[in-house]
């Protein structure tokens, strides 16, 4: 398991974003309050079922959504309920999905530490998402 030291606060970028309502963005919701939008650098792929984000230093942005935890002492369990969602705990049969690791987000005029998932995987024949943002990227033309 992750050590985790004091931060309680979550970017998401995909399923986890309140604009698409799924199941696991319900789980969120009781254990975060969304603080607002922001965007960490990176880049974000179209892997078919998922996006997958890729950490960069360049001026590519992805946009999600800032959260932080209602109750500090419930992050050690919401953020391991996480981890098992997103593929970071894993049997030792199968392969990391995405890991988690702490980045700089940007929002409003500051800069906020908080937790992400980065994909583990290749990106390589994958479709860039060229804005960086998921919920911009699935909208009807």
């Amino acid at each position: 398991m992750i050590q985790t030291p004091s931060l309680n606060s979550l970017f998401v970028y995909g399923s986890l974003r309140s604009g698409f309502r799924s199941d696991a963005y319900t789980y969120i919701s009781n254990f975060f309050d969304l603080i607002g939008i922001g965007k960490v650098r990176g880049r974000l792929y179209d892997m078919g079922k998922y996006p997958a984000a890729k950490p960069g230093i360049d001026e590519h942005y992805i946009t999600g959504e800032l959260y932080h935890i209602r109750n500090a002492s419930d992050f050690s369990w919401a953020i391991g309920q996480l981890d098992v969602y997103e593929g970071v705990c894993v049997e030792e049969d199968e392969m990391q999905l995405y890991y988690r690791d702490i980045t700089e987000v940007q929002i409003g005029i500051g800069k906020v530490p908080a937790w992400i998932y980065w994909f583990n995987g290749s990106v390589e024949n994958r479709k860039l998402i060229e804005s960086g943002d998921l919920m911009e990227y699935y909208k009807p033309s």
